[in-house]
């Protein structure tokens, strides 16, 4: 990797006892793994999870603030500056990426945006993938309880199942499904079947998913505007979270959407996990993907080709405690504003 390439990176999330670092330990032992720095943060006075992986060496730093939130995020930048630091001066061997695991009881938002925001960080590093383990022996329960739990499966690029071993198949499947419809835009693999590469690569077919359509148990809504080309589902999981998808057959205006999904999340980026999409952009011939957590707005990506042979533009928008019906009259509103020339007489 060349000095001047952003160094991608990867966020190791999940709740307490979901298997974190027994994931982290098998990613280092993978080849593919050689070249990565790793930051750990704990929870409490002492860090004992550094001490349980066999590669000790000057790319594993511990951070024992106990939270990746606000008040660690100058922690987190410190960090990662001093790791590029050393790195430049020689005096650890070269990385071409970061892992950092956090504590079971971190919201995976500030990490993210420390990142992103960060004068200096934002020069040398990018956003890789988030991954986040799920226990599913007692995902149910902490899903159902702990918001952070959700929060962290929300937040998730994949999501890596864990203990699969000690429940029928039955019951994964059923958790996959769940997962499934409660981050659309997240890949759902069962950790121990899956290499480490494959876990952090992204798949561009994810940027065209939609939120799966509701079972006959589940409460849905659907509409669909006929004038304007727009399709709408989403489904309510019965946690407080929702997901849907947002289709737009017409082709986007890049300027007046960048400004509609700016007001959006900076209104509304508190109860927005995620938004995550492609769009078929007026003047281009190669689909440009979207990817927001909360208030941060990853760089727009231009994809080499389109995944599927359908053109149009799709979003899929992950909630908590917001009506997904006013991010659909926002947008129906601000797209007719934007194009005077379809505001009837």
């Amino acid at each position: 990797m060349s000095d001047r390439s952003p160094i991608p990176v990867n966020l190791l999330t999940g709740f307490l006892g979901s298997g974190k670092t027994t994931l982290l330990q098998r990613m280092l032992s993978d080849p593919s793994m050689a070249g990565a720095a790793v930051l750990i943060n704990e929870f409490g006075e002492v860090g004992l999870d550094h001490e349980l992986l066999d590669r000790i060496d000057d790319t594993v730093m511990l951070m024992k603030s106990g939270c990746l939130c606000c008040t660690v995020r100058g922690e987190v930048a410190d960090s990662l500056s001093d790791l590029f630091s050393r790195r430049a001066r020689g005096e650890i061997p070269a990385f071409d990426r970061v892992v950092i695991e956090s504590t079971g009881l971190a919201d995976p938002f500030p990490v993210l945006s420390t990142i992103r925001a960060h004068p200096v960080l934002r020069s040398h590093f990018t956003v890789g993938q988030v991954i986040t383990t799920v226990d599913v022996v007692n995902a149910g329960a902490q899903i159902k309880a702990r918001d952070e739990a959700v929060r962290q499966i929300g937040a998730a690029d994949v999501i890596a199942l864990t203990k699969t071993d000690l429940c029928a198949p039955a019951e994964t499947s059923a958790l996959r499904t769940r997962l499934e419809r409660l981050n659309p835009a997240a890949r759902v693999l069962i950790a121990r079947d899956t290499a480490p590469g494959e876990m952090l690569s992204e798949d561009p077919a994810r940027w065209t998913q939609t939120a799966p359509e509701p079972t006959p148990a589940e409460p849905d809504k659907l509409a669909h505007d006929g004038k304007h080309g727009h399709h709408h589902h989403h489904h309510d999981t019965g946690l407080g979270v929702v997901s849907f998808s947002l289709v737009i057959q017409e082709r986007i205006d890049w300027t007046a959407f960048g400004i509609w999904l700016t007001i959006l999340l900076n209104r509304h980026g508190d109860r927005i996990f995620r938004v995550k999409g492609i769009l078929d952009v007026a003047g281009e011939d190669r689909p440009v993907a979207v990817h927001g957590v909360q208030h941060l707005v990853h760089p727009p990506v231009h994809l080499s080709h389109w995944p599927t042979n359908e053109r149009h533009s799709r979003l899929v928008f992950i909630l908590e405690g917001l009506d997904p019906e006013v991010i659909q009259r926002s947008f129906h509103v601000f797209n007719r504003l934007s194009n005077p020339a379809r505001i009837e007489a």
